[in-house]
């Protein structure tokens, strides 16, 4: 039986995947023109920029788009659904506090870019990463801020402009590397403070492009901090544990990077490290960048399939919480995860298939060469087994947080950071960066498993044979899928040219999506058909 009219967590979703489709694709450009530039070794450029510019990408995954998000927009709902002139004033307090907060947390920062810079800035690798650190640490405040925007028009139920809101960053990384490639060639660390400069352009840009939907939806600025104060100390108390529980990917994924600068070798310096007895240094300059390039073409998954999904059912359980509905929220929770399981199987096994030719067609060039390729596309296939979790956990998360529940994500949170540093610290030896990316993918199937027995037993049941009939059924059409994309890639052409490259990643995808769908349909899988009509079947 359907339901009348289109669901709202189909609604929400498609729209949100529409708009960071878009806003990936131009993310895969960047890449490209990035790679292009620097490739991964070189001078080590490569390697301060990005692990730099995962200062403030980590503020606004964790803090940004992720605890305070989580902890503010149950709040905010039911203000706007009881008291619109209350929700102003939250909004209103919300912001500037962020701004201020935030502005003083940069100002320290810098302060300690600065002392490092005294101290350690006669070493260039040094001193290159703490200077592009300086220049981009201002985008915390600015894309933070962005960020409760775009939770402000979620919690009103529009999805599109936060969709879109990303491409501002990849426009202007995109001008700022062109400037970069046509007035100064060969100096590679100008071109890097020139992609720095251009953060923070975007960061103002991104900023501004949510006012004129704010201000056409009734939103105003209404500094009111007694009628906000409720609001507040409610977000507040959230906050910490939300922090924690909301950033265990993120979180796993700097302490990689962490690893990987530290315990990787330079070109043309020492090969052993001298504080563990010359043990030879584990990985090669350029694991940073590695990891970098890697996690961002799996990324394009996790934002079109897992994200939207996450986006989306959150006001709409944070409604069913408080109107104390837990079946529907269990049924409401199933249904995302059968959406995601049904996308994000095929998605995760396409990547590691066809892993050298996406990254030969999107980052080989310049100064991106084959060697480059075999090492990213290495890692591609670490975390492509486990992208089906990457983009499942993030909703089993915002059930706990709906329901405020904060305590049970953060316990397992602490497990499964500790579990991935053991991992690393043990795979790094035998498989120098691919280690860092497979303790990842096992920490992040570990949490993921737990959180929905979990939330299962404890808060609202999930329909397991539903689970596990979808999980079937995109396992087999996969198996049909892998097969036809295997037996088309030796037909494939292989020269450098951008007509052969995109031909060999454009055909087995074609063949391999229309192979899973008609499979997937055939073995009576509905979700393909509830995300075309927007309409859930029960």
């Amino acid at each position: 039986m359907s339901r009348t009219g289109r669901h709202p967590l189909i609604a929400g979703t498609v729209i949100t995947s529409l708009g960071t489709l878009a806003s990936r694709l131009l993310g895969l450009l960047r890449e490209r023109a990035t790679s292009s530039l620097f490739g991964l070794a070189g001078k080590g450029v490569a390697d301060a920029l990005l692990f730099a510019f995962r200062i403030p990408n980590l503020f606004r995954q964790v803090f940004g788009e992720g605890a305070l998000t989580a902890s503010y927009l149950p709040v905010l709902t039911g203000h706007l659904e009881n008291d619109p002139d209350k929700a102003h004033h939250l909004s209103s307090v919300v912001v500037t506090l962020l701004a201020a907060v935030l502005a003083a947390l940069a100002a320290v920062g810098e302060l300690l870019l600065g002392l490092v810079w005294l101290i350690w800035g006669d070493s260039p690798q040094v001193g290159l990463l703490v200077g592009l650190s300086a220049v981009m640490l201002p985008y915390v405040v600015l894309i933070c801020l962005a960020a409760q925007l775009s939770t402000m028009l979620y919690a009103a139920g529009h999805f599109r402009v936060p969709a879109l809101a990303p491409t501002v960053l990849n426009i202007v990384w995109l001008i700022a590397a062109w400037v970069g490639y046509e007035w100064f060639p060969e100096h590679q660390v100008t071109q890097a403070y020139l992609l720095a400069i251009g953060v923070i352009v975007s960061g103002v840009a991104q900023v501004a492009v949510h006012l004129p939907t704010l201000h056409r939806l009734g939103f105003r600025f209404e500094y009111n901090w007694s009628s906000a104060r409720e609001g507040i100390v409610q977000i507040g108390r959230r906050m910490a544990p939300t922090f924690v529980g909301l950033s265990v990917l993120q979180i796993n994924t700097f302490v990689n990077t962490l690893i990987a600068w530290g315990l990787a070798s330079v070109a043309g310096g020492p090969q052993t490290i001298s504080w563990l007895r010359d043990v030879k240094y584990p990985m090669q300059q350029g694991a940073v960048a590695s990891l970098y390039f890697s996690d961002r073409l799996c990324d394009f998954t996790l934002g079109i399939v897992g994200l939207p999904v996450a986006v989306a059912i959150f006001p709409l359980l944070c409604r069913h919480a408080d109107r104390g509905d837990h079946r529907q929220m269990g049924a409401d929770m199933t249904l995302g995860l059968r959406l995601v399981l049904c996308l994000s199987i095929p998605a995760g096994v396409g990547l590691m298939l066809l892993a050298r030719p996406i990254t030969r067609l999107i980052l080989e060039g310049g100064h991106f060469d084959p060697e480059d390729t075999v090492r990213v596309a290495w890692l591609i296939n670490y975390y492509g087994a486990g992208i089906w979790a990457n983009c499942a956990w993030p909703v089993v998360v915002r059930g706990f947080y709906a329901l405020s529940d904060y305590r049970t994500p953060v316990r397992v949170c602490v497990w499964v950071v500790s579990l991935n540093l053991v991992l690393n610290l043990t795979l790094i030896w035998p498989l120098a960066e691919t280690g860092l990316a497979l303790s990842t993918t096992i920490a992040t199937v570990v949490q993921l498993l737990i959180l929905m027995a979990i939330f299962s037993r404890r808060q609202a049941p999930l329909n397991w044979h539903a689970l596990a009939a979808t999980s079937v059924r995109a396992i087999l059409a996969t198996t049909a899928m892998a097969g036809v994309v295997y037996l088309t890639l030796p037909y494939m052409p292989t020269s450098d040219t951008l007509v052969a490259k995109s031909t060999r990643v454009g055909v087995p995808v074609l063949l391999g999506a229309v192979t899973y769908c008609i499979t997937y349909l055939l073995l009576g899988g509905r979700e393909l058909g509830m995300l075309w009509s927007g309409k859930v079947e029960d």
